[in-house]
């Protein structure tokens, strides 16, 4: 059923467009912007193109950040020697949680998905490489934190190819995580056993 209001209707497509939203939720939150003060819409609105307009990729581990270097690259509290890579800027915000990891970041910006058409050059893999290449890297250690999917672990099995000739550990997260849940959704307890009893891929 659609609305009399042409421009309901169109703030329903547009949550439609969302990641996990059909139509009936894009009603909900429509019918709840509608009750809004216009105040509150306005600093929603704004928040949007803030947002849009201010964050960039941290030119080191390309997560998001409003700065050239995120908080935990130019953090000196941060173990430097280990980076763990990951799928998304969203898995960095669950591994944080747990309070078990102190190390670096590499956002990868997906996985290897020949059907979606995404191949190793569309993803952040060279930069990955680079910091591990320079001659004063510190870096001992590469975990490899990527959702146990059939993506996720083809990814795997490319970059630890790519990584093996450098002299760096090369793990991946034990297998505490359910085959096929992707890390946004883990929740802490499990996330903290897959980082602390992580698997030896490759050694130096």
């Amino acid at each position: 059923m659609q609305f009399a209001s042409e421009s309901v209707e169109n703030l329903i497509e547009q949550f439609s467009k969302l990641p996990t939203i059909g139509r009936k939720s894009a009603q909900r939150l429509a019918a709840h912007v509608l009750k809004m003060p216009t105040s509150e819409v306005s600093r929603l609105a704004n928040a949007l193109l803030e947002a849009k307009e201010r964050v960039r990729e941290c030119s080191i581990c390309r997560n998001v950040t409003d700065t050239e270097i995120c908080v935990i690259c130019s953090s000196t509290k941060r173990e430097s020697t280990i980076i763990c890579v990951v799928q998304d800027p969203e898995d960095i915000v669950a591994l944080e949680r747990t309070g078990e990891y102190r190390g670096l970041y590499h956002v990868l910006g997906g996985v290897i998905s020949p059907l979606d058409g995404v191949g190793p050059d569309d993803l952040h893999i060279r930069p990955l490489i680079e910091r591990i290449g320079t001659p004063n890297t510190s870096v001992t250690e590469i975990i490899l934190a990527l959702s146990p999917t059939v993506e996720g672990d083809t990814t795997a099995l490319y970059l630890t190819q790519l990584l093996t000739p450098f002299s760096v550990k090369i793990t991946r997260l034990a297998r505490g995580i359910p085959v096929g849940l992707t890390l946004t959704y883990a929740d802490e307890a499990t996330l903290s056993r897959a980082i602390a009893g992580r698997d030896t891929m490759s050694k130096p």
